[in-house]
């Protein structure tokens, strides 16, 4: 598959309003993993900072609906994220920024999850030779802003910035040369299409179906200026995080499929008239 296009599909923007007219956004991205019973499970997967910013009960979740016209309408939903105590609802890493939550999304949007495979594995980057120079894209929304009014995320490229950038384990993050902008947090960081043995810019006789690296967790500042880096922790922590939901019984949290009608996004074309 074009995982550029399957990822644009599954990647949601999450938002919510702080009742001062402002409002803190995040991005997130469906994995599609099974339950340790071998039912299916879709999880959503962030940055942990950008749900602990969240202090409501419920936050926002960009779905998008296809219409039989070939246009697409923005219909986000309420999807609570903390208890009646205020207890987070989610699952995230002990050491590093990542959090996941198994929702209950639209069929459309449940079948649009990425499998759990396309996660890089321990050895995927020693494997296609990753290092540093390597293209790598990224999908998010910068300050809040989509590409469009149905809420598709902003895709971006940007190059490995450091070495070296393997095993996960010695080196957990990574950086990628690009600017990320408040709303980058917690998507996906991907190749397109992976090129084993030889680099994944590098044409090869087989093309494989490309790989998740990783999920953009933070921006890079020295003394409050932006340095247009971005911090990129391994796709090995979103797995192990993933793992820590494995318990059956551990509670899931449900969008309450409450529509919010006449929403439309915040696109970046609008903003450039601005």
């Amino acid at each position: 598959m074009d995982l550029a296009v399957e990822l644009i599909h599954a990647t949601v923007q999450l938002e919510q309003p702080l009742g001062d007219g402002t409002r803190t956004v995040g991005t997130g991205f469906l994995i599609s993993a099974p339950s340790a019973n071998g039912q299916p499970r879709t999880i959503l997967v962030t940055a942990n900072h950008v749900l602990e910013k969240m202090p409501s009960a419920n936050a926002r979740i960009g779905y998008r609906i296809a219409n039989a016209d070939g246009s697409w309408s923005y219909s986000p939903q309420q999807l609570k994220i903390r208890d009646g105590k205020g207890g987070e609802l989610w699952t995230h890493h002990p050491t590093r920024d990542v959090a996941v939550m198994e929702i209950k999304a639209p069929a459309e949007f449940a079948k649009a999850a990425i499998p759990l495979n396309y996660l890089a594995a321990d050895d995927t980057f020693t494997s296609y030779n990753v290092t540093a120079g390597d293209e790598m894209m990224a999908l998010g929304f910068p300050r809040g802003l989509s590409a469009n009014q149905a809420g598709f995320p902003i895709l971006r490229s940007g190059r490995i910035a450091s070495y070296p950038v393997a095993p996960a384990k010695q080196f957990p993050t990574f950086l990628l040369d690009f600017s990320v902008f408040p709303g980058n947090s917690g998507g996906p960081v991907f190749v397109s299409q992976a090129h084993k043995g030889v680099g994944v810019t590098k044409v090869a006789d087989k093309e494989d179906g490309g790989f998740i690296a990783g999920l953009l967790t933070q921006q890079v500042e020295l003394n409050s200026e932006r340095l247009e880096i971005g911090i990129v922790t391994h796709a090995k922590y979103v797995r192990e995080t993933i793992g820590l939901l494995q318990n059956p019984l551990a509670p899931s949290t449900v969008a309450d499929g409450g529509t919010l009608v006449g929403a439309r996004a915040a696109s970046a074309e609008e903003a450039a008239r601005n």
